[in-house]
């Protein structure tokens, strides 16, 4: 198998070569988005290899009439990919093509209800994660991440956590684990934790986690990844179980400094 590892590394390294990410765009990157260039040196010269991966393997598509340059490619790939530190590119090879709307989109819905009612309506969406792809995001919304990190929002972290908790099929608030006994001790966790955050919203307390994660188990997740990597220290205080949870699955402390 060697050979196969020794090919797998000329491929990777023609991709590095061709995708690098020049210093003014890097540097452009850490400037708008803090909670990257706080990272220490070693995370962000990985998550620079990382982007330059992503760059090479996704295809962007602006609607719209939306011209997506190397500025706008790059600070979506370098977000995405924030979750990647400690796992795999490969996370992310369930799909291909990013679109990016130029602001928020509506979207129709429909829903039947359990007496067999079709009700529907309009859904306003800041981005959105499909099994397969493609993952649509509002570059609205991406270029203002680095001003609403104390709000702990990010889209490009929500819609890519959808994307990781989706590997197993399902998006249902478990990512795809080990073994049976790692999902078991995770749903526990989340399960408790979700039960505990929708109690708080319901009596009206403000909260740090957007309150759009009592919607559903796997919102709850993909809203606590967005605090996880934007305001890690702050999640760490409020939510101390959940915090370890993530940073077991992430295989990241960003609290830690």
């Amino acid at each position: 198998m060697g050979w196969l590892s020794r090919l797998a590394d000329w491929r990777e390294q023609r991709q590095l070569a061709r995708h690098a990410i020049d210093d003014r765009l890097w540097q452009a990157v850490l400037q708008a988005y803090p909670f990257i260039a706080e990272r220490s040196a070693a995370d962000v010269a990985a998550l620079r290899r990382l982007s330059s991966l992503f760059l090479a393997r996704k295809q962007f598509h602006g609607a719209h009439g939306l011209v997506i340059d190397d500025l706008m490619a790059v600070c979506i790939a370098a977000q995405a990919c924030l979750p990647l530190l400690g796992l795999s590119l490969d996370h992310y090879d369930g799909f291909v093509g990013i679109v990016v709307q130029p602001d928020e989109v509506v979207a129709p819905r429909s829903v039947i209800d359990e007496d067999g009612v079709v009700h529907e309506y309009d859904e306003a969406l800041t981005g959105e994660a499909m099994e397969g792809g493609p993952v649509m995001l509002s570059w609205h919304d991406v270029a203002q991440a680095g001003e609403q990190a104390d709000m702990a929002y990010n889209v490009v972290i929500h819609e890519f956590a959808h994307v990781l908790d989706m590997r197993d099929g399902v998006a249902d608030g478990v990512p795809l684990l080990a073994t049976a006994a790692h999902r078991q001790a995770w749903i526990e966790v989340l399960d408790a934790e979700f039960e505990d955050f929708v109690q708080r919203v319901d009596a009206g307390e403000d909260t740090l986690i957007d309150p759009y994660g009592a919607e559903a188990p796997e919102e709850f997740f993909a809203v606590a990844s967005e605090a996880f990597f934007v305001a890690a220290a702050a999640l760490r205080d409020e939510h101390p179980r959940l915090y370890r949870l993530l940073a077991s699955y992430y295989r990241q402390d960003p609290a830690a400094g």
